[in-house]
């Protein structure tokens, strides 16, 4: 078990420091020399896990998407709100999540990733429309394929641009905006009415989730 630990700590501070590298420097920059020297790590530690610097990169953005989850809801809609938001809020903190978002857009990207996280975000967002949906949250024409497209690429519009304009200083307040905008054109009035979408949320969640978590920690 105490090897096992290990070897999970060591993969978790590899993956860290590659994330710290690749949203420093970008992919194609970035040396494998860089992260071992950023890890602290041997040589053979990083092969054993990593077989490549694209495999580490796979790992960053694999990473990415385990860590947007929150506690389940009542309300699928407010659901997908909290995720984005604590998104927002930890990507302002958080090397992997950053990194996992340059790794996913930069240019030719695609041609090495395959769009790298963007096709899970769509895939998540289209899941909990369609529980939203089925539970009555979503107007009648609403439909959570088109509609998971419209607001993966929003919310990843407005995180680029706050990057770009802020270096993602007002990127909790942008996200917030988008939802406060899209949700009225998807949700029934009833539901929308109870829905939490401010900027403050994505902090709100992340405590909530610190909180469920300590007395697990204290318990180890």
């Amino acid at each position: 078990m105490a090897r096992q630990e290990r070897a999970v700590r060591t993969r978790r501070a590899i993956l860290e420091a590659a994330a710290a590298v690749f949203d420093e420097r970008g992919y194609e920059a970035a040396t494998i020399a860089d992260i071992l020297a950023r890890a602290g790590v041997t040589k053979g530690a990083l092969y054993f896990h990593f077989s490549s610097k694209q495999e580490l990169a796979q790992g960053v953005l694999d990473e990415q998407l385990s860590e947007g989850g929150v506690p389940s809801r009542d309300s699928k809609l407010q659901e997908l709100v909290d995720v984005a938001l604590l998104l927002a809020h930890r990507m302002k903190r958080d090397p992997m999540l950053s990194a996992g978002a340059r790794l996913s857009l930069g240019p030719d990207m695609r041609e090495i990733f395959g769009g790298g996280s963007v096709p899970g975000w769509i895939d998540f967002t289209e899941r909990l429309l369609a529980e939203a949906k089925g539970q009555g949250e979503l107007l009648p024409h609403v439909d959570p394929a088109e509609t998971a497209w419209i607001i993966s690429a929003c919310w990843t519009g407005a995180q680029i641009y706050s990057q770009t304009l802020n270096d993602r200083d007002d990127i909790e307040q942008r996200v917030a905006g988008v939802y406060q905008h899209i949700y009225p054109s998807i949700a029934t009035p009833a539901v929308l009415a109870r829905l939490t979408i401010t900027a403050e949320r994505g902090a709100e969640v992340a405590a909530e989730i610190e909180a469920e978590q300590e007395p697990e920690t204290a318990g180890v």
